[in-house]
């Protein structure tokens, strides 16, 4: 005879019980997913000053010290990305996102995960060639050719 026939009704209910304690143990033994603190977004004195067609790269500092320059505006699927590379003696010692997608709380939300990361990578790479980050990939490619429009302009 099968165990959870209907003489043994006190079976079921200490196996359906021992089931649902547990699933619910399990399900609160998730941990929450926390929103990364979110970035700000680019101020207008910031990324107000060159146009967006490109030929908006500057440059200060001398050519064997420490140089910053400005990669080009790129237009992306959700809004402008725009990076400021400095480097000390041919080497990039920090990258700046200038102007990245900010108009929607998601937009805000995935350049707060994404900038900080491509930022490390590009550091690393010491180039623009870095990997897309996963659920990014406009902010990425945009991100990928402002760095390397600005340092194509420090080795002109």
């Amino acid at each position: 005879m099968h165990a959870l026939r209907k003489n043994r009704p006190l079976r079921r209910i200490v196996l359906t019980s021992a089931a649902t304690a547990s699933g619910l143990v399990l399900l609160l033994s998730l941990k929450p997913h926390t929103t990364p603190a979110l970035a700000q977004p680019p101020s207008s004195a910031a990324s107000g000053g060159a146009s967006a067609s490109g030929g908006g790269t500057g440059s200060s500092g001398s050519a064997s010290g420490t140089r910053t320059l400005t990669g080009d505006e790129v237009q992306t699927r959700y809004g402008p990305v725009r990076v400021r590379v400095t480097l000390k003696d041919g080497r990039l010692t920090d990258v700046t996102a200038l102007a990245y997608p900010s108009d929607s709380p998601r937009d805000r939300e995935i350049s707060s995960y994404a900038v900080p990361q491509l930022t490390r990578e590009a550091l690393s790479a010491q180039s623009a060639d870095i990997d897309t980050v996963s659920g990014a990939t406009y902010t990425s490619e945009g991100y990928r050719q402002s760095l390397q429009s600005a340092l194509d302009a420090a080795h002109s």
